[in-house]
């Protein structure tokens, strides 16, 4: 007979934003428990709101299946003395298997006999599984962890209520002072506890009171009411995802509803609006058919239309409130000037042991002077960037940013415009940010983007040299996304810049500046490099680039962004290749010699006088010829003029030793494939490239 269970979890109010990952997980332990207890199932459901976690499972076996099975034990020898008589060993295997020496037997495993004892382990009912559920309720983890009442035990928050029902039996579960039951809670103030007679009738009787226990039903009823909303005031509203996610998980009975805002408050920008109703309140902003901002807004009550007005009134006063807020802050940020904002930010620090923002923007100046130059911006864009440069950090001393944070960027560029600067300066002064999250959108102007990656670069560089750099999962200052972040922009831009040669430059730079730091940074370049590494990997990877090519190209001598993720595009276009194989084997065999010759970058002076035979003199030339402009091909030329060496080096090999007893000769040798490795290393490290047959 199949079966259906229902588990619930009833809670106080949880996050909304802890609610969709939480009932995952629970569906997940839950799957994984039932399959390591052999419980097959056919399908579990969920249901989640603020106050309650809860899975529906189906198609639940009764029991777990019978086992049979043949458990090894000690070796004969040891389990009989020389009399045939039972060792303590042999006894203490047998009891421990629940039988006795009689049970055993004797099998040949690989010449040796053994003791086994053939079990049969009947299969436990699923009620007596189920108990088990304890465990996975007690076992879930979340961000914010709580304790209440005198007990040790921590939860997402107070667990209130439990039901455990197996058809319409009740499973003994119990945590803390709580035991499952068959009763579950309605909705909070307009619904009652309810008692269910079996697991089927749940979704139905919580309806009764008040409660849209599935999240997707619950999430498309708030779209369909505000779409009628919007339809019926011939509005467009732009149901955010986040947002809707959001709130869908605020709400157990949603009623969508709409209000309004003065008309005053639309001199605002529309970004200040936006955030003030949606990041501050959790409502939907309106436009109209045109895309212009309206003064409405749209809300969900966690109830029914009962007294609706009054909830309406109630938003549309908090909303006022913070937009009158956002209103006086907006027109005294207009009363200073930028250079009053600047000269402020001398004594704002960005980190108490780095600098203050005022010297931060002073190195990012010369930073992004040396980039700009270095990837080819125009005149009159370097022109801007060294604006953008001088004050772009402006904002975070103005009173609107100093409330809505998630505005920085947003408002510098609103005010720079105000106050007569050129619109390319004033979204550089946004963009610099970005991207802002993993994916987050990429600067699209070559100011705001070689803002951006100076920004970035300083950041990392001076944290690195402060001591600050992150560590397992640890990262206060995200450096690994502001990494992230430089490694995009270069691939969206292109911008071929030697990373390492960039780092050592604009330090020189900042010194001769007298803007640097009082910290280390040239003795942090290499950790840089290498946490700068570690971010194309994951980008390669990102594109579907096979790991060991991500550690090929990132391994070699180039730390260029751009080549490394070209040169891993490559060899993984050509991984397939006929000849691959041949190609890599024979460059990795050149790799592998040329590491026991040891030279200086100016004693790799070939003598072809010391030839002893015609391969190499046909290597010599080849790779002269190869090596000819070599650094200034892309990734895709670089290689193919290796692979053109495949043969020339595989009968250099057959006729040459290289390792001679005259250490002219073999030095002489040595140095011909230190030259082909250099430029094998120029594409990457492939001696790390996983090759199959």
């Amino acid at each position: 007979m199949a079966n259906n269970f229902l588990l619930e979890i009833g809670l106080e109010e949880i996050p909304a934003h802890v609610v969709t990952p939480s009932i995952n997980q629970l569906k997940k332990r839950a799957s994984d428990f039932l399959s390591e207890q052999r419980i097959t199932f056919e399908n579990i459901k969920t249901f989640s709101t603020p106050r309650r976690l809860a899975l529906f499972i189906t198609g639940l076996a009764d029991k777990q299946p019978d086992i049979d099975k043949s458990v090894k034990g000690p070796a004969k020898k040891i389990a009989q003395d020389a009399d045939g008589n039972w060792t303590k060993a042999a006894i203490g295997f047998s009891k421990g298997q629940g039988a006795s020496t009689d049970d055993i037997t004797f099998k040949d495993v690989k010449g040796t006999q053994y003791v086994f004892v053939e079990k049969h382990i009947a299969g436990k009912p699923v009620d007596e599984i189920l108990a088990g559920m304890k465990g996975v309720i007690t076992a879930m983890t979340f961000p914010t962890m709580m304790k209440w009442g005198t007990y040790s035990f921590e939860y997402v928050r107070p667990i209130k209520w439990l039901v455990a029902l197996l058809n319409a039996k009740v499973i003994p579960i119990k945590i803390l002072n709580v035991t499952a039951d068959r009763i579950t809670s309605g909705h909070r103030f307009l619904g009652k506890d309810v008692e269910l007679a079996n697991a089927d009738e749940y979704e139905e009787k919580l309806t009764e009171q008040f409660v849209v226990a599935d999240a997707k039903k619950r999430k498309e009823l708030i779209s369909k009411q505000i779409h009628k909303i919007a339809q019926d005031n011939n509005w467009k509203i732009n149901l955010d995802p986040d947002l809707l996610e959001e709130v869908n998980n605020l709400v157990e009975w949603p009623t969508a509803f709409a209000g309004n805002f003065a008309d005053k408050y639309l001199t605002i920008p529309d970004e200040v609006l936006i955030t003030s109703m949606k990041d501050h309140q959790r409502f939907f902003y309106v436009t109209d058919q045109d895309g212009k901002l309206l003064p409405h807004f749209v809300s969900v009550r966690n109830g029914n239309d009962y007294d609706l007005q009054n909830v309406i009134q109630g938003n549309e006063k908090v909303l006022t409130a913070r937009l009158e807020d956002a209103m006086f802050f907006y027109q005294e940020d207009q009363k200073k000037s930028i250079a009053d904002y600047v000269e402020r930010l001398k004594k704002v620090s960005f980190h108490d042991k780095i600098s203050t923002m005022y010297e931060k923007m002073q190195r990012v100046q010369v930073i992004s002077r040396y980039l700009g130059k270095l990837v080819g911006l125009s005149d009159d864009e370097l022109k801007d960037l060294s604006r953008a440069a001088e004050i772009y950090k402006f904002d975070l001393i103005t009173g609107m940013v100093g409330e809505f944070a998630e505005l920085q960027g947003i408002m510098g560029e609103k005010y720079a415009l105000l106050n007569g600067e050129s619109p390319a300066v004033a979204k550089a002064i946004s963009e610099h940010y970005m991207p802002i999250s993993a994916n987050g959108a990429l600067p699209k102007s070559n100011v705001g983007a070689v803002l951006a990656v100076a920004d970035k670069l300083d950041s990392i560089l001076t944290f690195f040299a402060a001591g600050m750099i992150p560590s397992g999962s640890n990262d206060p200052y995200a450096l690994r996304r502001q990494a992230s972040g430089i490694v995009r922009i270069a691939a969206d831009k292109k911008w071929n810049f030697d990373l390492i040669a960039t780092l050592k430059n604009v330090i020189d730079d900042e010194e001769k500046q007298a803007v640097a730091p009082k910290l280390d940074m040239k003795g942090q370049i290499n950790a840089v490099s290498n946490f700068m590494k570690d971010r194309i990997k994951q980008f390669l990877d990102d594109l579907g680039i096979r790991y060991d090519i991500a550690d090929a190209v990132t391994s070699g001598s180039q730390t260029n962004i751009v080549f490394n993720i070209a040169s891993g595009k490559m060899l993984q276009d050509h991984k397939d290749d006929n000849d691959f194989k041949a190609v890599i084997e024979s460059l990795t065999r050149v790799q592998r010699i040329a590491k026991k010759g040891s030279f200086a970058k100016d004693d790799l002076t070939v003598n072809p006088d010391l030839f002893e035979n015609e391969s190499e003199k046909v290597l010599f030339e080849a790779v002269k010829k190869a090596d000819d402009g070599f650094t200034g091909l892309g990734a895709e030329e670089d290689f193919q003029r290796l692979a053109q060496l495949k043969d020339d080096i595989n009968t250099y090999f057959d006729a040459t030793m290289i390792m001679a007893k005259d250490d002219q000769l073999k030095n002489n040798r040595l140095r011909q494939l230190t030259l082909i490795a250099n430029m094998i290393m120029f594409v990457g490290d492939l001696d790390k490239l996983v090759v199959k047959g």
